[in-house]
Protein backbone atom coordinates (compact mmCIF):
# COMPACT_ATOMS: atom_id res chain seq x y z
CA UNK A 1 0.00 0.00 0.00
CA UNK A 2 2.69 2.41 0.82
CA UNK A 3 4.52 1.70 -2.27
CA UNK A 4 1.74 2.14 -4.34
CA UNK A 5 1.37 5.36 -2.44
CA UNK A 6 5.24 6.28 -3.21
CA UNK A 7 4.28 5.60 -7.15
CA UNK A 8 1.36 7.82 -7.06
CA UNK A 9 3.58 10.92 -5.40
CA UNK A 10 6.42 10.42 -7.93
CA UNK A 11 4.05 10.41 -10.69
CA UNK A 12 1.90 13.52 -9.53
CA UNK A 13 5.72 15.46 -9.03
CA UNK A 14 6.81 14.77 -12.27
CA UNK A 15 3.74 15.91 -14.02
CA UNK A 16 4.04 19.34 -12.14
CA UNK A 17 1.94 21.37 -10.49
CA UNK A 18 -0.89 21.57 -12.97
CA UNK A 19 -1.36 17.79 -12.46
CA UNK A 20 -2.82 18.00 -9.12
CA UNK A 21 -5.24 20.90 -10.50
CA UNK A 22 -5.82 18.09 -13.09
CA UNK A 23 -6.69 15.60 -10.45
CA UNK A 24 -8.89 17.55 -8.17
CA UNK A 25 -11.20 18.23 -11.45
CA UNK A 26 -11.27 14.59 -12.45
CA UNK A 27 -11.69 13.93 -8.57
CA UNK A 28 -14.39 16.61 -8.96
CA UNK A 29 -16.19 14.61 -12.24
CA UNK A 30 -16.43 11.35 -11.02
CA UNK A 31 -18.12 12.82 -7.44
CA UNK A 32 -20.46 14.53 -9.43
CA UNK A 33 -21.19 11.37 -12.12
CA UNK A 34 -21.75 9.32 -8.82
CA UNK A 35 -24.18 11.75 -7.16
CA UNK A 36 -26.10 11.70 -10.40
CA UNK A 37 -26.10 7.58 -10.31
CA UNK A 38 -27.18 7.78 -6.87
CA UNK A 39 -29.69 10.28 -7.25
CA UNK A 40 -31.33 8.15 -10.13
CA UNK A 41 -31.65 5.28 -7.94
CA UNK A 42 -33.07 7.09 -5.13
CA UNK A 43 -34.18 10.95 -4.81
CA UNK A 44 -35.33 10.71 -8.82
CA UNK A 45 -37.36 7.29 -7.97
CA UNK A 46 -39.28 8.81 -4.94
CA UNK A 47 -40.04 12.32 -6.90
CA UNK A 48 -41.31 10.10 -9.80
CA UNK A 49 -43.74 8.46 -7.09
CA UNK A 50 -44.72 11.66 -5.31
CA UNK A 51 -45.64 13.16 -8.92
CA UNK A 52 -47.71 10.06 -10.13
CA UNK A 53 -49.44 10.02 -6.72
CA UNK A 54 -50.67 13.70 -7.23
CA UNK A 55 -51.31 13.09 -10.34
CA UNK A 56 -53.61 10.09 -10.18
CA UNK A 57 -54.85 12.14 -7.29
CA UNK A 58 -56.59 14.74 -9.87
CA UNK A 59 -60.01 13.94 -10.33
CA UNK A 60 -59.55 16.38 -14.08
CA UNK A 61 -56.75 15.51 -16.28
CA UNK A 62 -58.22 16.79 -19.54
CA UNK A 63 -58.68 20.17 -19.52
CA UNK A 64 -56.05 22.76 -20.60
CA UNK A 65 -55.23 23.58 -16.70
CA UNK A 66 -53.99 20.10 -16.41
CA UNK A 67 -52.43 19.67 -19.33
CA UNK A 68 -50.31 23.18 -17.92
CA UNK A 69 -49.39 21.34 -14.32
CA UNK A 70 -48.74 18.19 -16.07
CA UNK A 71 -46.11 19.97 -17.95
CA UNK A 72 -45.07 22.00 -15.06
CA UNK A 73 -45.01 18.37 -13.33
CA UNK A 74 -42.68 16.89 -16.17
CA UNK A 75 -40.20 19.87 -16.52
CA UNK A 76 -39.73 19.75 -12.71
CA UNK A 77 -38.64 16.85 -12.92
CA UNK A 78 -36.39 16.87 -15.77
CA UNK A 79 -34.41 19.78 -14.48
CA UNK A 80 -33.81 17.63 -11.30
CA UNK A 81 -32.86 14.65 -13.15
CA UNK A 82 -30.22 17.16 -15.32
CA UNK A 83 -28.65 18.56 -12.10
CA UNK A 84 -25.26 18.67 -12.00
CA UNK A 85 -25.19 17.11 -15.87
CA UNK A 86 -24.02 21.04 -17.35
CA UNK A 87 -21.56 21.54 -14.32
CA UNK A 88 -19.85 17.69 -15.17
CA UNK A 89 -20.22 18.99 -18.70
CA UNK A 90 -17.66 22.01 -18.48
CA UNK A 91 -15.25 20.50 -16.04
CA UNK A 92 -15.38 17.57 -18.40
CA UNK A 93 -14.48 20.54 -20.98
CA UNK A 94 -11.81 21.82 -18.77
CA UNK A 95 -9.44 18.98 -18.30
CA UNK A 96 -7.74 19.47 -22.12
CA UNK A 97 -7.64 22.98 -21.12
CA UNK A 98 -5.72 22.53 -18.00
CA UNK A 99 -3.65 19.50 -19.42
CA UNK A 100 -2.29 22.85 -22.30
CA UNK A 101 -1.26 24.36 -19.91
CA UNK A 102 0.75 21.70 -18.24
CA UNK A 103 2.35 21.54 -21.89
CA UNK A 104 3.30 25.06 -22.05
CA UNK A 105 4.39 25.34 -18.40
CA UNK A 106 6.30 22.22 -19.15
CA UNK A 107 7.95 23.47 -22.23
CA UNK A 108 8.72 27.17 -20.57
CA UNK A 109 11.02 25.21 -17.93
CA UNK A 110 12.74 23.07 -20.71
CA UNK A 111 13.42 26.01 -22.75
CA UNK A 112 14.83 27.61 -19.17
CA UNK A 113 17.45 24.64 -18.93
CA UNK A 114 17.82 25.16 -22.54
CA UNK A 115 18.71 28.74 -21.51
CA UNK A 116 20.66 28.33 -19.06
CA UNK A 117 22.52 25.35 -19.57
CA UNK A 118 22.29 24.70 -23.43
CA UNK A 119 21.12 21.75 -24.96
CA UNK A 120 23.42 19.56 -24.33
CA UNK A 121 21.82 18.58 -20.25
CA UNK A 122 19.27 16.03 -21.68
CA UNK A 123 18.84 15.16 -18.03
CA UNK A 124 17.55 18.46 -17.05
CA UNK A 125 15.46 18.87 -19.91
CA UNK A 126 13.95 15.46 -18.95
CA UNK A 127 12.14 17.02 -15.95
CA UNK A 128 10.69 19.44 -18.43
CA UNK A 129 9.86 17.36 -20.81
CA UNK A 130 7.92 15.29 -18.57
CA UNK A 131 6.02 18.15 -16.97
CA UNK A 132 4.96 18.64 -20.64
CA UNK A 133 3.69 15.49 -21.68
CA UNK A 134 2.10 13.74 -18.09
CA UNK A 135 -0.34 16.69 -17.68
CA UNK A 136 -1.68 16.16 -21.04
CA UNK A 137 -1.88 12.53 -21.26
CA UNK A 138 -3.85 12.94 -17.85
CA UNK A 139 -6.06 15.69 -19.30
CA UNK A 140 -6.95 14.17 -21.79
CA UNK A 141 -7.80 10.85 -20.26
CA UNK A 142 -10.31 12.82 -17.48
CA UNK A 143 -11.54 14.62 -20.56
CA UNK A 144 -12.44 10.85 -22.36
CA UNK A 145 -13.45 9.60 -19.46
CA UNK A 146 -16.17 12.37 -18.26
CA UNK A 147 -17.32 12.73 -21.89
CA UNK A 148 -18.23 8.84 -21.89
CA UNK A 149 -19.91 9.25 -18.18
CA UNK A 150 -21.80 12.99 -19.20
CA UNK A 151 -23.00 11.31 -22.25
CA UNK A 152 -24.28 8.18 -20.43
CA UNK A 153 -26.24 10.39 -17.77
CA UNK A 154 -27.31 12.83 -20.12
CA UNK A 155 -29.11 9.70 -22.85
CA UNK A 156 -30.37 8.49 -19.17
CA UNK A 157 -32.20 11.52 -18.16
CA UNK A 158 -33.40 11.90 -21.40
CA UNK A 159 -34.84 8.29 -21.08
CA UNK A 160 -36.43 8.94 -17.20
CA UNK A 161 -38.12 12.21 -18.05
CA UNK A 162 -40.05 10.13 -21.71
CA UNK A 163 -40.98 7.39 -19.13
CA UNK A 164 -42.57 9.94 -16.69
CA UNK A 165 -44.21 12.10 -19.47
CA UNK A 166 -45.39 8.58 -20.83
CA UNK A 167 -46.91 7.44 -17.68
CA UNK A 168 -49.00 10.85 -17.08
CA UNK A 169 -51.53 10.36 -19.01
CA UNK A 170 -54.19 13.18 -19.97
CA UNK A 171 -57.17 10.70 -20.02
CA UNK A 172 -59.32 9.61 -17.37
Amino acid sequence: MIEAFELVRDFMERGGPILTWIFLVITLIWGLVFERLVYFKTGHRKQVNEVMGTWEARTERTSWFAHKIREAMISQVTMDLRGTIPLIKTLVAVCPLLGLLGTVTGMIEVFDVMALLGSGNVRAMAAGVSKATIPTMAGMIGALSGVFASSYLENRANKEAEMLEDHLTMDH
